[in-house]
């Protein structure tokens, strides 16, 4: 008696993808997390999330009661930055404003001080801010801070000018910005919102799914077949770097379409990024699979991983701005990597040769971690 053929790993591998694909097209719930979740929260995330400071509630305190101090309030209040939420006796009441959250700033104008300027005696014009969030903080004194002193260097040189002097020379800045001319908020964050997002889904699907069939006893079953269990992981994690693929693809069109971000770039040396990025999302996600024996478990695994890994990939605050010590730590976050290619392929057109460093690190990172998880997946197998 001749011993049954056994199907070639090629048909293996076909039939496991096979299987996969139609399980995740038949289940609407993943397909939405899959496809329609991340473009939903990439329009969400790319409106809302808004580093300008403009239109900051502000109190203002003139005691001066002059045409001057009110054309200062007025000119200071009048290119958006800071907004007029009222008005104040003292500064006491403009605190008090503060502290009651009616106000972020409050201007106070003291008694002459359009006289003493105009005579040439010093005098303190005194911005109130609330310090909770320092970026608005910032933005907003140097808002005060600039005006005051472009107005005291006009007033100064009219006086020159008025003693038959000539005016002194002015050393003019005119800065040219390159890549994101409009400092618009969404072009240098919807690439690294991508990244993000990719990360999520990826990590958390994956993970689920295989503890999902571990907890249903499915995975054993499969086990038993003559499929080898490498193809088997292969079969089972191509169908998500498919899927990964196009997730890119629609989030790349829909920023491009909503949000006016540029494809200076090749698309090929994205997709190779994206790749490799896969590579090590989908290694994360069968690593956390293998060590839990419940989908909660795997969420808690994901979760526990993601968090950190989106608060040190650089997408929110610069890398730079974090202690040196920790800053290293960062070079192993495949997020950082693949947020970095994106912004370099899409705003500054770089090709392979800038973006080289990335896909190495992106490339040693996933090999690491697929091997990891691939052992311990057997190991548990067996």
């Amino acid at each position: 008696m001749t011993a049954p053929l056994r199907p070639s790993g090629r048909v293996q591998l076909a039939a496991v993808f096979r299987k996969e694909v139609q399980q995740t097209i038949r289940d609407r719930r993943v397909m939405f997390l899959l496809l329609v979740a991340p473009l939903i929260q990439t329009v969400v995330f790319g409106f809302a999330v808004d580093f300008d400071v403009d239109r900051v509630a502000t109190v203002v305190v003139d005691r001066d009661r002059t045409a001057g101090s009110r054309e200062d309030a007025r000119r200071l209040l009048a290119d958006g930055t800071l907004e007029r939420a009222g008005s104040a006796t003292s500064a006491e009441a403009a605190n008090r404003a503060i502290d009651d959250g009616r106000a972020a700033a409050a201007l106070v104008i003291p008694p002459r001080a359009e006289a003493d300027l105009l005579a040439g005696r010093g005098e303190r014009v005194q911005v109130l801010l609330d310090g909770t969030d320092p970026n608005r903080t910032t933005v907003s004194g140097s808002a005060v801070s600039r005006y005051f002193g472009e107005r005291s260097e006009a007033l100064a040189r009219d006086r020159i000018e008025a003693r038959g002097a000539p005016p002194p020379a002015q050393l003019v800045l005119v800065p040219r910005i390159a890549y994101n001319p409009g400092l618009e908020t969404a072009i240098y964050m919807v690439p690294g919102i991508a990244a993000m997002l990719l990360v999520i889904v990826t990590t958390f699907t994956s993970a689920m799914g295989l503890a999902r069939e571990r907890e249903m006893g499915t995975l054993e079953q499969v086990l038993v077949t003559p499929v080898r269990p490498v193809l088997l992981l292969v079969g089972k994690m191509a169908p998500f770097v498919v899927i990964g693929l196009v997730d890119v693809t629609l989030l790349v069109g829909v920023g491009t379409w909503l949000f006016g971000i540029p494809i200076r770039g090749s698309l090929g040396v994205l997709y190779l990024g994206t790749c490799l990025y896969l590579m090590t999302t989908l290694g994360v996600g069968l690593l956390v699979s293998t060590v839990s024996s419940t989908q909660q478990q795997a969420f808690l695994g994901g979760f526990l991983f993601t968090v950190p890994a989106v608060l040190l990939s650089g997408l929110m605050t610069p890398i730079r701005a974090m202690p040196e010590w920790l800053q290293p730590v960062t070079l192993l976050n495949p997020i950082r990597h693949f947020a970095e290619i994106m912004r370099g392929v899409l705003l500054r057109g770089a090709g392979v040769a800038d973006v080289w460093p990335q896909l190495v690190a992106l490339l040693a990172i996933g090999v690491a971690i697929l091997a990891a998880a691939t052992l311990r997946f057997q190991r548990r197998l067996g």
